[in-house]
């Protein structure tokens, strides 16, 4: 499968690339800076803004599926449109080309899933660091629900830089969870797996270890 990555450059971004091509995935990956990645493990890269529609329709040739594990910077004040942004054109320009699957990874917080992330998670850091950012992930999450894609929405709790344990659960019944961490590694095997997989799709999986 050919393979349109957005958030590329990111640590989940990195191990995604990994984890595609290792499955005999083709990556394209869409960068701000070809000269600023270093190696990305084969992807071939366009650079530019995945904002910019045109280059969102030149990145997709040829491609029939797309992740998105694109982030955004913790913003307390300003607000946060880029999550949206990028998946409007990018829904419309995967509708137009006949782009089916879609796998998008938001986060811990997002949806139904927000207060299920721990006493410290939900009342301090979401109001006061993160409720911005969160307000365009929901922004983002209604758009690809909308879309008519075959889409996936993955919501992993928090992330670190672990080795992976490649045991991943998954629940959309949130009863009983209140946060919890997860290995990049193992976020983007269960992310690249859901390209080819039908279990979770037109779902939003909270993924843990």
């Amino acid at each position: 499968m050919k393979v349109l990555l957005l958030g590329a450059t990111g640590g989940t971004g990195r191990e995604i690339v990994k984890r595609a091509t290792a499955k005999g995935h083709s990556v394209v990956a869409v960068v701000r800076s070809i000269a600023k990645v270093g190696d990305l493990g084969g992807a071939t890269l366009v650079q530019g803004d995945a904002r910019d529609e045109a280059l969102l329709a030149r990145a997709l040739e040829g491609c029939t599926g797309v992740i998105s594990s694109i982030g955004t910077s913790v913003s307390p004040f300003k607000e946060v449109t880029l999550l949206s942004t990028v998946t409007r054109s990018l829904v419309k320009e995967m509708t137009r080309q006949g782009v089916r699957r879609l796998v998008c990874i938001t986060g811990l917080g997002a949806g139904d899933s927000r207060g299920h992330g721990g006493f410290v998670f939900d009342n301090i850091i979401m109001p006061l660091l993160l409720r911005k950012v969160y307000d365009d992930k929901n922004r983002q999450e209604d758009l690809v629900r909308a879309s008519g894609l075959d889409w996936v929405l993955v919501r992993p709790v928090v992330l670190n830089d672990k080795a992976g344990t490649g045991k991943v659960r998954a629940d959309t019944d949130l009863s009983g969870i209140h946060g919890g961490s997860i290995a990049r590694a193992d976020v983007a095997q269960f992310v690249v797996d859901q390209l080819t997989e039908d279990r979770w799709l037109h779902h939003a999986p909270l993924i843990r270890e």
